[in-house]
């Protein structure tokens, strides 16, 4: 998955950058608000991890924008104000999530994928599609019950297909939310970690609808 931390405390940020990459998703850090405001309107992003206290222009009213030009991706907020009225504030403001800092860790996270199953309409922790299961919070997939041992990138690719699992996905989304900007991002990078899945879980699990992208067998996209 692919997220954005906006959060002008460097060292928050790396902790919080090097907790969700090792969480499988792809992080990028912003920590001017006018810049995150301008990333969050223009790019894709699974999560957004935003941080109130910013300097330039403030969290609150960069998600007021955000949600003004229906930018819908899920927002989890950081903050060091910890009245019950600055939640509320956050959240009508459109806001999905709130942890008040200092925060542990291991509650980012477990808040982080499940704002991410949410926003795809799969409240469960492990998806089964066909006889393939992808369990987001241990990281692991299983084909017929055996587990397979996958690449962070493998992984990272199969469980979007699976957050995905009712659409055939674009080979340029997949690009976008797997690789990062200083990556290779040409189609045949992509498709040498599809030909990769496939010999590891068979070649009947990852189907494709030439001119349209990708999608899980079974899945009925």
């Amino acid at each position: 998955m692919r997220a954005l931390v906006v959060e002008d405390d460097a060292r928050i940020a790396s902790d919080v950058a090097a907790a969700l990459g090792g969480a499988a998703f792809r992080v990028e850090v912003c920590s001017d608000g006018e810049e995150a405001w301008f990333l969050g309107d223009t790019e894709s992003y699974d999560l957004v991890v935003l941080d109130l206290g910013l300097p330039g222009l403030d969290g609150l009213s960069i998600l007021k924008r955000w949600r003004a030009n229906a930018r819908d991706m899920p927002v989890l907020v950081l903050t060091a104000r910890g009245s019950w009225q600055e939640r509320v504030e956050g959240i009508e403001a459109g806001a999905d999530d709130y942890l008040p800092k200092p925060f542990r860790m291991e509650e980012l996270i477990a808040r982080a994928r499940a704002l991410v199953r949410r926003s795809a309409g799969r409240g469960a922790a492990v998806q089964r599609i066909g006889a393939l299961a992808i369990d987001t919070n241990r990281m692991q997939v299983s084909l017929d019950g055996r587990p397979v041992t996958l690449t962070a990138l493998e992984y990272r690719l199969i469980s979007y297909l699976a957050l995905h699992a009712t659409r055939v996905v674009p080979a340029g989304e997949l690009l976008e939310h797997l690789y990062g900007d200083d990556d290779a991002r040409e189609t045949n990078a992509l498709e040498a970690v599809i030909a990769r899945l496939r010999r590891k879980l068979g070649a009947g699990v990852i189907g494709t609808r030439r001119g349209f992208g990708y999608y899980l067998e079974g899945s009925g996209a």
